[in-house]
């Protein structure tokens, strides 16, 4: 049961946007420039962010971010979900560039705590060949979606009622971004 009356139906942060209007255009603003806007030159694709966001978001046991996320990052990267599930629930980073798992691995960092990322984990990124502007975004993402999960789950926001709601508004984000 959420723990505060949001006056809509919507599920997730989606309801506690639209409670708080004034609040939802500087998040959704926020979640545009991390996870759509273009990045520098060979940067992390939308769909590799998407994938960043849902694994921090998995490791926050936050059900209606991860749903969310790893259905935009499926949506975007090869191998769609079952390469999202492999990363989510295995653990398993074999399929991904040295890069991404490596960025990934700084990300559940930040996740425990930014203090938690060592000068060892940004060396094995930039080893893999991260730039300076992808550590600097992971480090961001995992941050944000630190925020975003509490914030979803300090409420106890509600789940969509149909699993299959977070597909559609995953083409409705890709098509017209957070937002729109």
């Amino acid at each position: 049961m959420p723990h505060i009356d949001v006056g809509n139906d919507a599920p997730g942060i989606l309801g506690l946007m639209r409670f708080r209007p004034e609040t939802a255009d500087p998040l959704n603003a926020l979640a545009e420039a991390l996870l759509r806007a273009p990045g520098a030159p060979g940067s992390l694709s939308r769909g590799e962010r998407e994938l960043i966001a849902a694994y921090v978001s998995r490791g926050n046991d936050c059900t209606f971010c991860t749903n969310g996320h790893s259905e935009l990052a499926a949506q975007q990267l090869d191998g769609g979900m079952s390469a999202v599930r492999r990363v989510l629930d295995d653990h398993d980073f074999s399929a991904l560039s040295e890069k991404l798992a490596a960025l990934l691995t700084v990300a559940d960092l930040v996740r425990r705590g930014g203090r938690e990322v060592t000068a060892e984990a940004v060396a094995t990124a930039r080893k893999a060949g991260a730039t300076d502007v992808e550590l600097h975004d992971t480090v961001l993402i995992a941050a944000a979606f630190c925020m975003y999960n509490r914030y979803v789950d300090g409420l106890a926001t509600r789940l969509p009622d149909d699993p299959a709601g977070y597909r559609g508004n995953a083409a409705h984000v890709i098509e017209r971004g957070y937002g729109g």
